[in-house]
């Protein structure tokens, strides 16, 4: 069965837009996250609205049922519509996200698809977010309050703003113990499925069915590879709708850059 996904819509007013973009966090993430930029972007182009969507076993949706794969993932979105969301006309993923947002796209027909600072290759299980696996299980709570929580993040060798993203997650039990309302496995799951999945070819079948993708990557990021560059420029070559826009920032865009990618969705959606 799909997961009850959480959503938010905005919009710049309080009529509907004519036209929704689905965008999807990374990884311990939350639509939330991307507020800084969603509304920025409905500010200025007031006929979009955003559905920011919280992902399985994040935030305020759903933990659902195994297995926990990027395919259960886009199950749960290609539900919305049916639980009262607005369709999605574009759809936007960042990180993990964007392996999700990519074969949403190849799922269905959207005008376009944007992929942020993700690369769509098979890699092995690596970087931040796979070690803050190893912090979520040697510090599972429960915490005497969040400053607790966010100090065990600390402790274990990520920078404070880390640490504060990442205490987002804790939550107050009844016992008015703070406990992390990730669960490590399912987290696990779904990142060694997302190291697992090539999603080039559904980039190259949303293209050819006339879905435009953008691909932005951080300047400051090794996330986007030099061969992920050099497979984007031969769809390009064979003239199909991609490209690949660069945006001065770290991986995490929306904090580093939201008036930037603001600009750039406002301009090309």
């Amino acid at each position: 069965m799909p997961a009850t996904l959480h959503i938010q819509r905005i919009t710049a007013t309080d009529e509907a837009p004519d036209r929704w973009l689905y965008l999807l966090h990374g990884i311990f993430g939350a639509g939330r996250n991307w507020n800084a930029v969603s509304r920025r972007l409905v500010k200025a182009r007031s006929d979009w609205g955003v559905v920011a969507v919280d992902l399985r076993g994040h935030g305020r949706s759903e933990p659902g049922d195994p297995p926990h794969t990027l395919a259960a993932c886009v199950d749960d979105l290609l539900h919305l519509p049916r639980n009262g969301a607005p369709p999605a006309a574009a759809v936007l993923g960042h990180s993990f996200g964007g392996k999700v947002a990519t074969l949403f796209a190849h799922a269905g027909e959207l005008e376009s698809l944007w992929i942020i600072d993700s690369t769509p290759s098979v890699r092995k299980p690596a970087g931040s977010a796979w070690e803050m696996l190893r912090m979520l299980d040697e510090h599972p709570g429960p915490f005497l309050d969040r400053d607790a929580g966010i100090d065990a993040v600390e402790a274990a060798g990520y920078s404070r703003p880390v640490a504060m993203w990442m205490g987002t997650n804790l939550q107050e039990g009844t016992d008015a113990a703070w406990r992390w309302r990730l669960d490590p496995e399912q987290m696990r799951a779904l990142l060694l499925d997302f190291f697992e999945v090539d999603t080039w070819p559904s980039i190259v079948a949303a293209a050819e069915a006339g879905t435009r993708v953008e691909l932005i990557r951080a300047t400051r990021s090794s996330i986007v590879s030099s061969e992920d560059r050099r497979k984007l420029r031969e769809l390009a070559d064979r003239g199909l709708p991609v490209a690949r826009t660069d945006v001065d920032g770290g991986h995490w865009l929306n904090a580093d850059a939201p008036d930037r990618l603001a600009e750039l969705l406002a301009e090309m959606l």
